[in-house]
């Protein structure tokens, strides 16, 4: 099922300027039909992307570069620490429904989070996908995505153990009452390779989500 899909894994801190340009040119090909799909996981040095609903007030402190990008959603932060994996499908095969992707992308990320010991879920209220955390629930992971003539991508990022006060500089997602955390706030030795593993293990199922397999009846 997820033959063809290329698997990388980017090494070290990737500018964020550069990852985009890289997307725009892989999701250009992949409409082309001169490349295959692919799920790039990378790690970028510390800053606060906007998405197309960003409130520019959402940026309380800007101690790090903020980059207008084309994904949805409001401000995020990226920095070290956390893995962000791009994701460049192409729905035009899969069923061309956006609704479904999103929720196989939050599935893909609580499945992961299960096999890293941490029990994760959403809210139809808030965005992303949520632990519970003492009292109260915290944001672990952000999806905030692009889809072009069928083509996704920008992705997931997922809270390794980042510096947690560095998301103090913005209004996450613009939810400005809740808390963020983290695997390692959590107290779970988890580590980069860990939760690419975890990822990978539950790919297929991911994919498999996407995938129409269920007939109407008298079809």
């Amino acid at each position: 099922m997820t033959s063809g899909i290329e698997w990388r894994v980017e090494p070290g801190l990737l500018d964020y300027a550069e990852a985009v340009a890289a997307m725009e040119a892989r999701v250009a090909a992949i409409r082309a039909e001169t490349a295959g799909e692919l799920i790039w996981l990378v790690e970028h040095p510390p800053l606060y992307t906007a998405g197309t609903s960003a409130d520019a007030a959402d940026v309380l402190d800007a101690r790090f570069p903020v980059h207008a990008t084309g994904r949805g959603g409001r401000h995020t932060y990226h920095g070290p620490g956390q893995r962000v994996v791009y994701v460049m499908l192409d729905l035009a095969a899969r069923g061309r429904d956006v609704r479904r992707f999103i929720t196989a992308l939050e599935g893909w990320v609580i499945d992961a989070l299960a096999r890293e010991g941490v029990a994760a879920f959403t809210d139809p209220a808030r965005v992303g996908v949520w632990v519970h955390e003492d009292r109260h629930d915290a944001k672990i992971a952000a999806i905030g995505v692009r889809i072009r003539r069928w083509v996704t991508f920008h992705g997931i990022a997922i809270n390794i153990a980042p510096e947690l006060a560095d998301f103090d500089g913005i209004v996450p997602c613009g939810l400005a009452d809740s808390a963020v955390t983290s695997l390692a706030a959590l107290g779970r030795p988890s580590t980069m390779a860990s939760l690419d593993a975890a990822l990978h293990a539950e790919l297929s199922r991911f994919i498999g989500r996407l995938t129409v397999t269920e007939m109407r009846n008298g079809a």
